[in-house]
């Protein structure tokens, strides 16, 4: 039988350690070393965690194994005509929530679920939205998934992007939106960096934010109509909403005014980056911001004419933006080094 008790702190993130590479571990030993107790009152407490639902046994039996139980699980479906997000948050979201996760962590929560709801309603043009949650010992997920026309698709159209994997490096610089009379464009961005993972799919492609802070992009056998977002947190996390938006503004400041952009998201397909046209890409709309950080991770090389057209030519034009760059290799490094030798 299932206790909703909150699960103590500590317990939570002992859990939270021992499940943060695999799905199922050996428990007893660890617990032994950091409580400094017995293998009896180790086995013990986990059989009362067991018992009350926290836990349930795995496979292994020399040493005992053990996965995290699903405390809760429901779904609902709400159709979008007239539905107020707040409304779905309080009466439908926060009651699983308040008992069982931290204070930071349900404001996180909070933004997140209002946030991709209200796109929903404003942005999907669908009819209907299924929410499901599901709490484990450790962590949450919720899925929104919509009937709608699908965000990167709906992004491609209004904004006449030519490929909608473009779509996905847009979102990912942030203060894109298709209403900006209504929307400020920054939902998604800092809902994608608040949650421990965040997954959008869509139109056969797959956007997930997660480990490392990396934004990741993977092409899906399908293509379904509607967005599906996923997102994860732990119960016990202590990073705040305040310190996500501090991130990406001026210090003593309130506004969005700095981004991080993943320049591999500029690639289509297996392409490499050579051309003043993939520089562009990555340089559209960045002129709302202050400072822009290009992340070279996981890119091998580039081409003369792609770092020219953005560490020259562009920044030559737009003096008042500074443009920062990170994780380059030697090459890239050397590339970018000659693009400013001409400024």
């Amino acid at each position: 039988m299932q206790d909703k008790s909150k699960l103590d702190p500590e317990t939570t993130r002992f859990l939270a350690r021992a499940f943060s590479k695999k799905e199922e571990v050996a428990l007893s030993t660890s617990l032994q070393a950091e409580r400094k107790i017995s293998r009896q009152a180790a086995n013990s407490f986990l059989q009362r965690l067991v018992d009350k639902g926290w836990l349930i046994e795995g496979s292994g039996r020399r040493p005992k194994t053990y996965k995290q139980g699903l405390i809760h699980f429901s779904s609902k479906t709400f159709a979008l005509k007239e539905l107020e997000e707040h409304v779905v948050w309080e009466e439908y979201v926060r009651p699983y929530f308040s008992d069982i996760v931290n204070a930071e962590s349900l404001n996180i929560w909070h933004y997140g679920v209002t946030e991709i709801v209200n796109n929903a309603i404003d942005h999907s043009e669908g009819s209907h939205i299924t929410l499901w949650i599901r709490v484990f010992a450790t962590f949450a997920t919720i899925v929104i998934q919509d009937n709608g026309e699908g965000i990167f698709r709906r992004i491609a159209r209004l904004c006449k992007l030519p490929d909608q994997r473009q779509a996905i490096l847009e979102l990912a610089k942030g203060k894109l939106t298709t209403d900006p009379i209504r929307h400020s464009g920054e939902g998604i961005f800092f809902s994608s960096r608040a949650f421990d993972r965040f997954q959008i799919i869509s139109s056969g492609l797959f956007f997930d934010h997660g480990e490392e802070e990396q934004d990741i992009l993977y092409e899906l056998d399908t293509n379904d109509t509607g967005t599906r977002v996923i997102m994860r947190h732990f119960h016990e996390q202590n990073r705040t909403l305040k310190s996500i938006f501090d991130q990406f503004a001026a210090p003593d400041e309130y506004t969005f005014n700095k981004t991080v952009i993943p320049v591999r998201l500029a690639k289509m397909s297996n392409e490499g980056l050579m051309s003043r046209s993939q520089a562009q890409r990555l340089l559209a709309r960045i002129d709302r911001f202050e400072t822009v950080i290009f992340d070279f991770r996981e890119v091998e090389t580039i081409g003369q004419a792609f770092a020219d057209e953005i560490f020259r030519v562009f920044q030559k034009t737009h003096s008042n933006i500074k443009i920062v760059d990170e994780n380059t290799n030697s090459q890239i490094k050397a590339m970018i080094s000659r693009a400013k030798s001409y400024i």
